[in-house]
């Protein structure tokens, strides 16, 4: 679960960015700044739609963290916050999710700014297309069930109906059902 969280005294905007799927699946995202890359894992998971059932880690600079209790020779996750990050001139950092499919992600650190009287945070303010199911097979997986999906010739089409639904549309996002997401998932209102 994650910590919870109110306002905040400064907010850092961050573009996620999944990596190797064409057009691009992102999400910008308003967290605060002494929020640590463990709370950022949890905010991404939300915001894909997935539910962190997988290892992961960042990369900073060539420096690895996640959860040393599960990843070897990473730094702690939960000792880095995103303020230390911006303080260090860090604009650019990569996220890998599940080891197996290796989800990567490009996150880009916007800004920091001052907290505007909005919602509580962290909270999801834009984003493009639907993320992809969790365990269809990384990108590549991803590209072939979409095209299997498509074609109901497709010897493995009804398969692919029953693993992930019919109703799957790429391109379907919505800004308010994602942030209800991370909301549920910081236990904010």
């Amino acid at each position: 679960m994650a910590r919870t969280t109110g306002k905040a005294d400064s907010l850092i905007s961050l573009k996620v960015t999944l990596r190797n799927i064409r057009p691009p699946v992102w999400r910008r995202l308003l967290m605060p700044g002494s929020m640590t890359l463990g709370d950022l894992h949890l905010a991404i998971q939300a915001a894909m739609g997935w539910g962190g059932y997988h290892l992961h880690l960042f990369d900073i600079d060539g420096r690895q963290y996640g959860e040393p209790h599960s990843v070897d020779d990473v730094a702690d996750e939960q000792r880095l916050t995103l303020n230390a990050l911006v303080k260090s001139g860090v604009a650019r950092f990569s996220y890998t999710y599940d080891f197996g499919d290796n989800w990567e992600h490009s996150v880009v650190i916007e800004r920091k700014q001052p907290p505007v009287d909005a919602p509580l945070y962290p909270t999801c303010v834009a984003g493009k297309r639907n993320s992809p199911p969790e365990d269809c097979g990384g990108p590549w997986g991803y590209q072939r069930m979409l095209a299997i999906l498509a074609d109901p010739d497709h010897p493995e089409h009804a398969d692919q109906i029953e693993g992930f639904g019919e109703d799957l549309d790429p391109e379907e996002f919505s800004v308010i059902g994602t942030d209800a997401i991370i909301a549920a998932r910081f236990g904010r209102p």
